[in-house]
């Protein structure tokens, strides 16, 4: 099974996935490829130029594209074969053409209150003033009605919000 994780800047999404993946050794997380340079800090991805993405999405080296925040964002098609349940970070924008790419997706949208998002988002100290409100401009991007998705509400402790997304990872199987 493959799931998206999607939601806002600030929600949590890599935290609750690392503490996912420490009390499910079964699930495989995807690295994405970013242009955006490794030392930025953050999740764990690779890091690569605007002309090495270029290149690798020429080549076909992506299942799934997409743009957000200034920045290029892949999920790496190689990576996704293999056994257990796949987990990435995604996009809310990219997720029409992950349900072509991937029609069994589920999804999981990662949330939480705005004042809760705003003080994650500074505490991180990767974007300036203006990047935060534009990031809490976007927070609110609602999915479309053709998508159905577990909503998981990050407001309270890590372990708490792990143990949401666990229960929202037991996949509906037909």
């Amino acid at each position: 099974m493959i799931f998206a994780i999607v939601g806002p800047s600030g929600a949590g999404k890599d935290t609750l996935i690392a503490g996912a993946m420490k009390r499910r050794p079964d699930l495989r997380l995807i690295r994405r490829v970013i242009t955006r340079p490794t030392e930025a800090g953050g999740e764990d991805f690779e890091g690569v130029t605007e002309s090495e993405f270029q290149a690798r999405l020429a080549a076909g080296h992506f299942a799934l594209h997409w743009q957000a925040h200034g920045l290029r964002y892949g999920i790496p098609a190689d990576l996704l074969s293999g056994p257990g349940d796949v987990v990435f970070n995604g996009s809310r924008a990219a997720l029409a053409a992950a349900l072509i790419a991937f029609p069994d997706l589920q999804v999981i949208l990662v949330t939480a209150p705005q004042a809760v998002l705003a003080e994650r988002l500074a505490q991180r100290g990767r974007e300036d003033q203006r990047d935060i409100r534009a990031r809490l401009t976007r927070a609110d991007y609602a999915l479309p009605d053709s998508i159905s998705a577990t909503v998981v509400i990050n407001d309270s402790t890590i372990s708490v919000g792990v143990t949401r997304l666990l229960a929202a990872l037991q996949p509906v199987r037909a």
